[in-house]
């Protein structure tokens, strides 16, 4: 039986930069995958690759077993595609949208009428298979896009960014939608930068600038920093960090204008450093280590965008 998707030394070189840098991962049938990483770290190129949009530069990536470079046809079959940018023709109505996509994968009459109708129940929006898609929400028009790559029945379900612009409400709908196609064999595969969709996937692979950092479950990835995050404000970096290395023994971290501690028992040292230092700390905070937490242990700084 092969995984999922079994990729193996990926690189990509775009005329200015090497966007992808020897990745390699494997992911078994049945798993929901999140990649999480910050613009320009190489997510979406990876996702262009294995939706077959793009040839690598060097490596390969086997969809089922099927060679993205060698046999692209084979691997496609076998994926529904969820892109970043909406795909659907707004002036169609919801069924009318899947009728045709449907058409593109050669089914039709009875069989692409039923399945159809499958494909809007799944996703509830078959009392509104009748309005026209520019008539539905964001998180409607994401679930129909998601109606649409399910018609063909994939094993594999990609998508990219794809609650991108959704209110949280409508993003955790969606978010509970591809947790249960998971859950009843499809295995899928996102690029994310939200914590939440990374935090409810099996496994987490961190992608920046275009090296796979980590490919573990989020507890795991948690486990990593070994207790508390502690992140102080102040005026003055170098001098704070001086006063708190030969008092307490730590070396902080500066990250995006703070210094951040990674202890055990991190409230006992938020008190302290308060109470120590009262006319050198702007504010502090502590808690138990985030996804965006790994993140910045694994590479300096803070992941970009909604995530921070």
């Amino acid at each position: 039986m092969h995984d999922a998707v079994d990729v193996r030394q990926l690189g990509h070189r775009f005329k200015d930069r090497e966007a992808l840098i020897d990745v390699s991962f494997s992911v078994a049938r049945g798993e929901m995958v999140a990649l999480l990483g910050p613009n320009g770290g190489g997510k979406t190129t990876l996702f262009r690759i294995l939706a077959t949009l793009l040839r690598p530069s060097r490596g390969d990536a086997l969809v089922f077993g099927h060679s993205v470079r060698e046999d692209p046809s084979a691997a496609r079959a076998l994926m529904g595609v969820v892109f970043q940018r909406p795909g659907l023709d707004l002036k169609l109505t919801v069924r009318e949208n899947l009728r045709t996509h449907g058409m593109l994968y050669g089914l039709r009459g009875a069989d692409l009428a039923r399945r159809s109708d499958q494909a809007l129940d799944l996703m509830a929006l078959s009392d509104r298979a009748s309005d026209r898609a520019e008539a539905l929400s964001g998180g409607l028009q994401r679930r129909a896009e998601l109606a649409k790559s399910l018609l063909h029945r994939p094993s594999l379900l990609l998508l990219d960014e794809p609650s991108t612009g959704l209110d949280p409400g409508a993003r955790r709908d969606f978010l509970n939608h591809l947790v249960s196609l998971a859950a009843d064999g499809v295995t899928v595969m996102l690029t994310t930068h939200f914590m939440e969709e990374a935090d409810r996937s099996g496994r987490v692979g961190i992608l920046d600038s275009g090296r796979l950092a980590a490919f573990e479950a989020p507890d795991r990835l948690k486990e990593r920093i070994g207790g508390d995050v502690v992140s102080v404000r102040t005026a003055d970096l170098d001098a704070l960090a001086e006063k708190v290395s030969a008092r307490f023994q730590l070396a902080g971290a500066r990250v995006d204008g703070t210094l951040r501690y990674e202890v055990a028992g991190g409230h006992r040292l938020a008190a302290a450093l308060v109470e120590e230092f009262p006319g050198d700390i702007s504010s502090v905070t502590w808690g138990r280590p985030t996804l965006d937490d790994v993140f910045t242990h694994l590479t300096g700084r803070r992941l970009e965008g909604d995530a921070a």
